[in-house]
């Protein structure tokens, strides 16, 4: 049974985020959303109210925690009118693809975990972007075999994959969805032709941005109509994208892997001035959603169940949990706590580099990797009283042998997430992202295309030896992407997950320990200050409590930043009662009835 610690509805763990200075993965306060959103409807100035003083959005038959309001309100209206979970979540993504088109889109991929009532299993569908099949190991090396900058490599068609969203809503539906296709895009078309307002948050990025997103024309006439940045409350159209949705709408997917889309989309591509990229329409023509096993791991008398390979997130997480669930963990005020949670990350975080990538293309450990035997004997490690000196990657018990060099691929925050319970006790649990923000700065049709290729390393090999997670045609890139189902007793009891890079590992890894360790509900979870660790240096959330941690962490050994976390955590607990919570860093909220 879930342990329930009262003490842990302390400061620290109950505190909202700041808004300290914005630091370079940071984005613009929320304080004005309600005004850009108003004259909000009943049921979304409920949701409104609800984040703002901290408590749950609390429904009986179904609800949905999405990362805008017109995007959640899009999702409701599906299951109120008796969709499912996978047709609210397609009216959902299309409305974030309006008007939160720096996150995620039809130009980007998606990982999506799906527990299903009737039969009682969970599902996972692999959404994410493919290389192109004239893609080398050295796309993202000079001529001198050195790695480009980051964002040499980025903006333009270098790193563009094969998009994999919008056959991922396609296949999502065909496999659960209950409303007609057709009908499923009707919101997101009518605030593409009718005007919506620009939120704070995009407002911010695209002022941020607006030197990379000026470099192409079709993206600076979006949004920098006459040169200068869109501002929030700005209304902005988008009838390219409505026609687009029409298209998908009539036609279905195929729409968008053939035919005029995809031959706009290659053309746009392999054109990009300055920086090329080479995906073809072949490429989209070949385009596949995947199913892929769950990975769960046990964690408190729960199995925690997310997406595996390409996807290191569950494993990451997995690993995390695995190590700490041989032992008690104090409270969120004690530093012994955050030792023992930073400490198992970067254990995780060495074998994230060494081991994960696209297990279609190089053999994986993945049952070592989180196989109890190898996670106490990990769990050792965390016996002593300080950080550790140094952490190295373990040797999990292989299938195939294979020596792998470390990886040094560059994850950057964007991404959104989604969650939803239907009337008939399906759970999906989506994040979906074009990684970078704005992606590839590229926009075709009225959305973004990716820049997921960036998230390979750029190396192919160290000191002779090949890196795991290097480019290959038609291979998909590692992602750090943690959508999250966690069961008790064969039933789904929480439903999560956050964007925010590599640092969603730890956003999950923290909320789930917040859940199940510390007893707090789900606002609560969503809203708790953030402490990371990945490589070493402990990242605390500043102007939020988790500074008084500074101290102490650095007592204990560890580096410690203080600087933004800028998590999007979006959680449903689930029981005789649905429990919803939305991250109060961004504009998301979540509704139900």
């Amino acid at each position: 049974m879930r342990r329930f610690v009262i003490a842990c509805a302390a400061s620290l763990a109950l505190a909202t985020p700041g808004t300290a200075q914005q630091a370079a993965d940071a984005v613009a306060p929320e304080t004005a959303t309600e005004g850009v959103f108003a004259p909000a409807s009943p049921a979304v100035a409920a949701a409104l109210a609800a984040k703002r003083e901290g408590r749950p959005v609390m429904a009986r038959d179904w609800m949905i925690a999405a990362a805008n309001p017109h995007a959640a309100e899009a999702g409701a209206a599906i299951l109120a009118d008796g969709g499912s979970a996978a047709d609210a979540m397609v009216a959902a993504q299309a409305v974030l693809g309006l008007v939160e088109p720096q996150s995620s889109g039809l130009g980007g991929g998606a990982f999506l975990v799906w527990y299903d009532a009737a039969s009682g299993k969970l599902t996972t569908l692999d959404g994410r972007e493919t290389a192109p099949l004239a893609a080398t190991p050295t796309l993202f090396q000079d001529n001198t075999g050195e790695p480009l900058g980051f964002y040499d490599a980025v903006v333009g068609g270098r790193s563009v994959g094969t998009p994999g969203t919008p056959a991922l809503m396609a296949e999502a539906h065909r496999r659960w969805g209950r409303s007609a296709w057709s009908t499923l895009f009707d919101g997101a078309i009518a605030l593409a032709e009718g005007g919506f307002s620009v939120s704070p948050r995009l407002a911010g990025l695209v002022t941020r941005d607006a030197d990379r997103l000026a470099r192409f024309p079709a993206t600076a006439a979006y949004f920098l109509p006459g040169g200068q940045p869109v501002t929030a409350g700005q209304a902005l159209t988008n009838p390219a994208y409505a026609d687009t949705l029409r298209q998908l709408a009539s036609k279905g997917a195929e729409a968008f892997y053939s035919g005029p889309i995809a031959t706009d989309i290659a053309r746009t591509v392999q054109s990009a001035a300055g920086n090329p990229g080479v995906l073809s329409q072949v490429d989209l023509s070949l385009y596949q959603v995947r199913e892929r096993p769950p990975a769960c791991v046990s964690y408190r008398a729960h199995e925690v169940c997310g997406m595996g390979p390409p996807s290191s997130g569950a494993l990451t997480v997995g690993q995390i949990l695995g190590m700490l669930d041989t032992r008690p963990l104090p409270g969120p005020q004690d530093p012994e706590a955050w030792r023992l949670i930073g400490d198992a990350s970067r254990l995780a975080f060495a074998d994230r580099g060494r081991y994960m990538a696209d297990a279609d293309f190089v053999p994986m450990p993945t049952k070592g990797l989180i196989d109890p035997a190898y996670l106490a004997a990990r769990a050792e490690l965390l016996r002593g009283d300080d950080a550790l000196p140094e952490v190295a990657p373990g040797k999990p018990e292989f299938d195939h042998a294979r020596n792998w060099a470390d990886d040094e691929a560059i994850e950057f925050p964007s991404t959104s997430h989604i969650t939803i319970v239907d009337r008939f006790g399906n759970v999906l649990s989506m994040t979906t992202t074009i990684e970078n923000a704005f992606g590839s700065r590229l926009m075709v049709r009225g959305f973004l295309l990716n820049n997921e290729l960036t998230d390979f390393s750029f190396r192919s090999h160290r000191d002779g030896v090949p890196i795991a997670n290097r480019v290959e045609p038609g291979k998909r890139p590692r992602s750090s992407m943690a959508p999250t189902i966690v069961m008790e007793d064969g039933r789904p009891v929480l439903a999560l997950g956050s964007p925010g890079g590599s640092r969603i590992i730890g956003y999950v890894a923290q909320a789930l320990i917040a859940w199940l360790d510390w007893g707090l509900d789900v606002q609560q979870v969503v809203s708790q200050p953030h402490a990371v660790n990945r490589f070493g240096t402990y990242d605390l959330e500043a102007g939020t409590p988790a500074e008084a941690l500074q101290a102490p962490l650095q007592a204990l050994g560890y580096e410690v930043t203080l600087r933004d976390l800028n998590s999007g955590l979006h959680a449903i607990e689930i029981g005789e009662t649905l429990r919803g919570g939305a991250d109060p860093r961004r504009e998301g909220i979540a509704l139900g009835r």
